[in-house]
């Protein structure tokens, strides 16, 4: 009964206190948004590198707060290494290495993957191809030995290429379908051009796909997935030297090849300004994807593009997204970016917009591309590049991600130092740096403008903005014949 009294009283006397406090002293300033701390630094751990015997490169970030690890072994090899003729080849290679592999059936791999618990996949890209494998330490080496004969030694199963090729054609179908889709393809085509690698379908033709063999698959892996043509980065909670003496073991009998990295030549850039309407009768909205030819991921302006990107398309308060979003409520959102590669890839700007509002539309995306040839407020600069700066250490939150920007940073030839510098490049951009590398890399006037939307509505109002000569098209001009299922 005292312990009651005593709790009651002590109720009392907080109450007490808190009524005692001034009203004004509860709420807090909210005329003003509170200001920013210092700017965050990121100190990445040393990386360890390290050659197997037979010439793969190997690169160790311990990470030891957590017991998981990370492999992501990387082939410089893609989409940009296909034969015109046999499109969609460096990806039917990947999707069909875990579909079978040292005897075993996609079923049965599948099967030891989900009972240890290990994250295990193949993919293929432009310019690179890979296995990624992410387990526990203590089913690190029964993991390793699935990693191991995934890629070393699949089977390519002619029925399983059977039905993963029909499942290609399935996705060509349904791409007549998709807007997105639609304004992708053609983006390639008229910023790069059909026989350009970064112009032409990585994922493949009826045709191309038709023509593709178990024989070409075994070629195909035989000659690019070689250790000299690769690098692993492995990530996690494990001893360097330990680990890599366990890689010697499960791939140091992997035998050298000849095969080198493709080298893409530089694309043309887009001659005048042109509005290529994809007619696409009683779409919901207009797809809008305005593009051109951009430039490398080595150039020494990338980090003046970042930041110039960041305001300009790169954020939810970018102008962009500001305008077509926030002020004029034409989309539920407006971005844009640099595709970033070994050969100059794309600079898109895009958005999904109603299609009442598609010409108003086309004239507020030219008027902020323009209007970032002209000087940013300091307010913006600072804004743009404390959003990058806040958020790059994210980068290296998990094992996957850290894998990630460790391939990047070899694959480029960047120095180590690069992830500790990355916030002060940052930080450096000056507001004349940005303004330069606007006026260099946004000329308005050499752009290839994509709308997939309703002709018969959009066409009228596009051609009253005076932007570009209008090219109509139907989605089979962009996509090629529709496929037979």
């Amino acid at each position: 009964m005292n312990a009651m009294k005593n709790v009651s009283a002590l109720a009392i006397i907080c109450l007490a206190a808190l009524i005692a406090v001034p009203a004004s002293a509860q709420e807090p300033d909210r005329s003003a948004p509170p200001p920013l701390g210092p700017t965050p630094s990121l100190k990445v751990n040393p990386m360890q590198k390290f050659t197997l015997s037979n010439g793969l490169p190997v690169i160790v970030y311990e990470k030891r707060e957590v017991p998981i690890v990370q492999v992501n072994l990387v082939i410089k090899a893609g989409s940009v290494d296909e034969p015109a003729a046999k499109l969609g080849l460096a990806g039917l290679t990947a999707a069909m290495m875990d579909e079978g592999a040292a005897g075993k059936t996609a079923l049965q791999l599948s099967d030891e993957v989900d009972f240890l618990g290990t994250s295990l996949s193949v993919s293929g890209g432009l310019h690179t191809s890979g296995v990624s494998m992410r387990s526990t330490v203590s089913k690190f080496d029964a993991s390793l030995a699935l990693f191991a004969d995934i890629l070393l030694r699949p089977d390519f199963p002619e029925p399983e290429l059977a039905r993963l090729k029909k499942q290609y054609l399935t996705s060509l179908f349904q791409a007549y379908d998709r807007p997105q889709a639609i304004a992708a393809a053609a983006s390639g085509i008229y910023v790069f051009g059909k026989e350009h690698p970064y112009g032409r379908t990585s994922v493949g033709t009826e045709k191309s796909i038709g023509a593709v063999t178990v024989s070409d698959l075994r070629s195909f892996h035989s000659t690019y997935y070689r250790p000299n043509n690769a690098l692993l980065v492995i990530v996690g909670d494990v001893s360097a030297k330990e680990v890599v003496a366990k890689m010697e073991s499960a791939l140091g009998g992997w035998e050298k090849g000849t095969a080198q990295p493709a080298v893409v030549s530089s694309a043309k850039q887009v001659n005048g300004r042109t509005i290529y309407l994809v007619d696409k009768p009683e779409a919901a909205q207009s797809v809008i994807r305005i593009a051109k030819v951009g430039t490398v991921r080595n150039t020494p302006d990338y980090f003046p593009l970042l930041v110039m990107n960041t305001i300009l398309g790169g954020s939810f308060t970018s102008r962009l997204n500001q305008n077509l979003r926030e002020k004029n409520g034409y989309a539920y959102g407006a971005g844009s970016g640099f595709g970033f590669r070994p050969s100059a890839g794309p600079f898109t700007a895009s958005s999904d917009v109603q299609t009442d509002a598609t010409d108003k539309a086309l004239q507020e995306f030219m008027k902020e591309l323009e209007g970032m040839s002209k000087p940013v407020s300091d307010e913006e600069l600072t804004k743009a590049k404390n959003y990058i700066a806040l958020g790059y250490p994210d980068n290296f939150s998990n094992v996957g991600s850290i894998a990630a920007q460790i391939a990047e940073m070899a694959l480029y030839g960047l120095p180590e130092s690069y992830f500790n510098d990355y916030i002060a490049n940052v930080m450096a951009v000056k507001k004349e740096d940005v303004r330069r590398v606007a006026k260099k890399y946004l000329d308005t006037d050499d752009l290839a403008i994509i709308i997939v939307g309703d002709r018969a509505k959009v066409e009228k109002g596009l051609k009253g903005t005076r932007t570009g000569k209008i090219v109509n098209l139907v989605p089979t001009d962009v996509l090629g014949p529709v496929p037979s299922l």
